[in-house]
């Protein structure tokens, strides 16, 4: 819980990304932003015409949109998009696997991702796994944070690039190891370093003990914003020193972390 003089205008936070599995997406025009990502977590979790259309009523909502994936595939089946406001923006993805059939990983991704800012020239590209890709788009840039980012950004700022950098951040709210873990531990345990650090079979949560818990600790620092909110708010500064526009942050624990 946040305490007097703690809010999340201390995290210098610009946007929230939300996951509709997880939380009721209508009640993201109760958060203090301007802008709210919507994540693609499956079909099923796809909020509904009538809820995007209330929520961009209120706020700018981009809602991810993997290219490879049947109803978004702009060199495909694109008849999802028919289910999208006009008013809802996009962030397109090469897409999860986890929420794409076997013939959908199959579909190559840079000739998708070309023609999805093609045809929505505003649309925001997401990077993870495709960063040449997605830079050869000319698009924003919608990073995930690790432990490279702010080198990241300083280096496309030195090579010239001048399109919008945005910065996608899991994030808790707390000092608490226990509780950063619990929400994030699981999180960053699954990026390529940290798996490959980390003791066979180990916890990744709260019970994590020993050399687990010291990597975990370390790396819920690097990939994920954790932290008192004015803790984050110096990190987002670091971040947007380094070359980002926008910092979005993704609230670990719940919406209600975000709503103080």
């Amino acid at each position: 819980m946040l305490t007097t003089g703690e809010t999340i205008a201390e995290t210098g936070l610009d946007a929230a990304a939300l996951k509709p599995a997880e939380c009721d997406v209508s009640r993201a025009a109760e958060l203090p932003f301007e802008t709210v990502a919507i994540d693609y977590e499956g079909r099923e979790h796809l909020p509904d015409a009538e809820t995007l259309a209330g929520l961009a009523d209120e706020v700018e909502v981009r809602l991810t949109t993997p290219v490879r994936a049947e109803g978004f595939d702009p060199l495909g089946d694109d008849s999802g998009y028919d289910d999208v406001p006009e008013a809802v923006q996009r962030v397109a993805v090469a897409g999860h696997a986890a929420y794409l059939s076997e013939d959908e990983r199959r579909k190559a991704v840079a000739p998708r991702l070309r023609a999805a800012v093609e045809r929505d020239p505003a649309a925001w590209v997401g990077t993870e796994g495709v960063e040449r890709l997605a830079l050869a788009t000319g698009a924003t840039q919608f990073e995930l944070l690790s432990r490279t980012t702010e080198g990241d950004l300083r280096a496309l700022r030195a090579a010239g690039f001048d399109g919008e950098l945005a910065v996608y951040a899991p994030t808790v709210l707390t000092d608490d190891d226990d509780a950063v873990l619990d929400a994030v531990g699981g999180y960053a345990a699954r990026r390529g370093p940290v798996a490959s650090a980390l003791p066979e079979g180990a916890a990744t949560d709260a019970a994590a003990t020993g050399r687990a818990r010291e990597v975990l600790s370390a790396a819920t620092r690097d990939y994920a914003l954790a932290g008192s909110p004015a803790n984050v708010g110096e990190r987002v500064a670091d971040l947007k020193d380094a070359g980002a526009d926008l910092v979005v942050g993704y609230p670990a624990r719940g919406l209600d972390e975000f709503l103080h």
